[in-house]
């Protein structure tokens, strides 16, 4: 959220899941479409979604599926690595408005050692900041993802070859987790 304006006009939330990150953006744009191929897990997300939410959720492929554009804003969370990368990135840049923001939250396949290093340091965090998100919670939400899961492929090298070639002037950081961000703005 740090990476967007304070207000924008339509969103595009590509693997919405739940729809917490869609509901999220809702707070600053003038409408949301969240789309995600499990049809389970976009029902929970209708269920979660204040009516008054300008948050419409579509069962759908981020590929063929997408609602016609422009978006002002695009993310993508934890689903890029399901789609053909290259390909989902000049989808998403198709769909982006001048002056667009897109914004990949990815997975990169470990490769270098230093890759490892992060992956083993990350499997204690990743269990505290699962304790802090769920303390004071009687039980977890109940929301089980019936879509396919998939591991990354790509290592973080080719995803910035990739990116860089679509995306011209993307921004990517290495993150903890198992993941990186790409952030790219289109040209006015």
């Amino acid at each position: 959220m740090r990476q967007l304006p304070s207000r924008f006009g339509r969103a595009l939330d590509a693997g919405c899941g739940s729809g917490d990150l869609a509901r999220l953006l809702a707070t600053r744009a003038t409408s949301v479409q969240g789309l995600d191929v499990d049809p389970t897990i976009v029902a929970r997300a209708r269920e979660l979604t204040a009516p008054a939410l300008p948050v419409t959720f579509t069962v759908a492929d981020a590929l063929t599926g997408t609602p016609p554009g422009p978006y002002d804003v695009i993310t993508c969370v934890a689903t890029v690595h399901h789609l053909p990368f290259a390909d989902a990135l000049a989808h998403f840049r198709r769909h982006l408005a001048p002056g667009g923001t897109l914004i990949v939250v990815g997975l990169a396949r470990a490769q270098t050692r230093s890759d490892y290093l992060l992956d083993v340091v990350a499997i204690p965090l990743n269990v505290a900041m699962a304790w802090i998100k769920n303390r004071g919670r009687k039980a977890p939400r109940p929301v089980a993802m019936t879509a396919p899961v998939k591991a990354a492929t790509m290592t973080l090298p080719e995803i910035v070859r990739d990116a860089r070639r679509e995306l011209p002037g993307a921004r990517l950081r290495r993150r903890v987790f198992w993941r990186y961000t790409l952030v790219w703005c289109s040209d006015s």
